[in-house]
Parts: C-alpha cells; sequence; structure tokens
C-alpha cells in the first residue's frame, strides 16, 4: 500500500508523524517500515527519529498482508453512475470500505471486483483497488471508485486541492440555532490510537461548515459541508462543540440505540470528471434516516 504524507508543522519525529496520519499505522509498525527502507522523506531513507521539518513530503509503500486473499464477492452495488473511468456508489450503512483486519470479505471491494473485474485502479495495491477517499463503516452515502491509475490520480489531485463538493446530512445531540464553522485541527488520539480528536499537537487542519435544517426538542438536523476531508472529522468536530452525531458510540452517546450506528449520510458529492466536465450526484436519505426524523417529528420547533 502506497501513501504519500505532506508535514505541514516541523520539528516530529518520522515513526510519529506517520503514525498519526490516517494509513492507521501504529507507532512500531512505522518504525519498522522506516527501518526496512519503505520509508522515504524527500526521496531518502531517513532514520525513525529524523525531525521532520515543515513541507517535507513522506512516502511510504509499505508491503501488503501476505495473509490477506481479497476474493470478489456478487454482492449488489446501488451505482448511481458509471464509465470506463470511475463509478459513484451509494454505500449501505454497515458496509466496511476496504478489506482490513477482522473484514476480509463482505466489503465495498469485495462487491467491487465482482462487478467491475480487474478494471479497477491499483494505485492503492490489493487491499484497496479502486478506492479513492472513504467513509466509515456505520456512514452510508456517496463514494467515487476509479477504474484505472489515471482517473484515479485525477480525483486524489482534487481532494488534495479541497476541491470536491461534499455534503452530508447529520442528525446530532442537542439544539443549534445558527448555521456555524468549526476549524479545529484533528490529529490521532494519544492514548486510543482507533480514535481521532481535536488537538494542536501532530494534526492537520480541518474545517467543517454547518447548516441549521430543523430544530427539535432535543436534536438538530445538519446539512454539513467539508472543506477538507480528516479521518471521523464530522462525527469528532461535532462532538468537540458538544452537539456529537446522534448514535455515535464512539464520540457520542451512542443513543438512539436502533440505529446501531450514527446518523450520518454522505448525501452529495460533486468532483471534476478526467474529460473535464463537473458532475455532482445526491443520495436520498436512506430508512434508517428518516425513520428518525419521523420519530422526532412531534418534536419540531418553530425556526
Amino acid at each position: 500500500m502506497k501513501y504519500e504524507f505532506t508535514c505541514e508543522n516541523g520539528g516530529e519525529r518520522a515513526d510519529s508523524f506517520l503514525s498519526g496520519q490516517e494509513a492507521g499505522i501504529s507507532r512500531s509498525a512505522a518504525a519498522a517500515l522506516i527501518e526496512q527502507g519503505c520509508c522515504l522523506v524527500n526521496g531518502k531513507k531517513v532514520s525513525k527519529s529524523y525531525k521532520l521539518k515543515a513541507g517535507d513530503i513522506v512516502f511510504v509503500d509499505a508491503p501488503e498482508p501476505e495473509t490477506a486473499q481479497i476474493l470478489p464477492e456478487n454482492i449488489p452495488l446501488d451505482i448511481l453512475y458509471e464509465d470506463d473511468d470511475l463509478l459513484v456508489v451509494n454505500k449501505p450503512k454497515g458496509m466496511v470500505v476496504h478489506p482490513a483486519a477482522g473484514h476480509y470479505s463482505g466489503t465495498l471491494v469485495n462487491a467491487l471486483m465482482h462487478h467491475c473485474k480487474d478494471r479497477l485502479s491499483a494505485i492503492n495495491g490489493v487491499i484497496r483497488p479502486g478506492i479513492v477517499h472513504r467513509i466509515d463503516k456505520d456512514t452510508s452515502g456517496l463514494l467515487i471508485v476509479a477504474k484505472n491509475d489515471t482517473a484515479h490520480n485525477f480525483l486524489a489531485e482534487q481532494i488534495k486541492a479541497h476541491s470536491f463538493t461534499r455534503e452530508y446530512a447529520a442528525v446530532v445531540q442537542g439544539v443549534i440555532k445558527t448555521d456555524g464553522t468549526v476549524n479545529a485541527p484533528i490529529g490521532r488520539h494519544k492514548t486510543d490510537r482507533k480514535k481521532m480528536c481535536v488537538t494542536a499537537e501532530n494534526s492537520r487542519e480541518a474545517v467543517t461548515h454547518y447548516f441549521v435544517e430543523q430544530n427539535y426538542k432535543n436534536n438538530t438536523l445538519l446539512r454539513l459541508r467539508l472543506e477538507t476531508g480528516r479521518t471521523h472529522q464530522i462525527r469528532v468536530h461535532m462532538a468537540y462543540i458538544g452537539h456529537p452525531v446522534t448514535g455515535d458510540e464512539v464520540y457520542g452517546s451512542g443513543t438512539p440505540k436502533w440505529l446501531c450506528g450514527q446518523c450520518l449520510h454522505a448525501r452529495k458529492i460533486g468532483f471534476v470528471h478526467p474529460n473535464g466536465q463537473y458532475l455532482e450526484f445526491d443520495s436520498e436519505l436512506p430508512r434508517y434516516f428518516t425513520k428518525l426524523l419521523r420519530s422526532l417529528d412531534s418534536q419540531k420547533l418553530v425556526m
């Protein structure tokens, strides 16, 4: 699996920096990759204790897990758009995007391998073929999948430049009366490496704009637009301002239990196609989302 990161703030050790990125690499694994020569800084080998400088380019070529055999599976896909370069897929809640420890089958990648055969970009290796960006297992909604490396690179550049249009719908805890923006850097949690948090240490810029759609007695329906795309960004930012996403068992209270995960849906995505045309797609709110809204109807507040 190949990754490339840019160091925004200097002074951090190479192994610490690498473990704090979105690749999900532990500190010990990062140190091992550096010692094996699988990690380069500005094209050169460094030690794990090398202190990065602002603007350094960190490239990682991590070997694929030898024990994992990812197989095509005939899993139905909700495809909104498809051509020779890419697909736009509406991922259901509860589906993991790509194989990882404990999830080597039933993922979106397994389904894509069956549908697309060998027509998926290879940039992210055998574990994540075609995957340009991700959403959480319990987040539903739209994803773009690249069928070739040229399309993958073209789309990845837009993500890097924050030029994608990405809007979400969410029900959050508490009443938010006015629109707003959360501008707070996000990094890996110090003690729980599976969690992210707002922190000034080893973090990256993160900006979320939110717009109030409807107030209820104890909840708010929001439309959210991402300016950046950090891991768990919306969930972390909403919890940070005291309004965690309803049903979020990691950053919030986890209620109501029947949701089985957060009420968060990637509703709109827009991007420039490799052919130069701007495309934009919308996804209707899924059943679990509308079920929650119906249960809240009697609690609507006048806006």
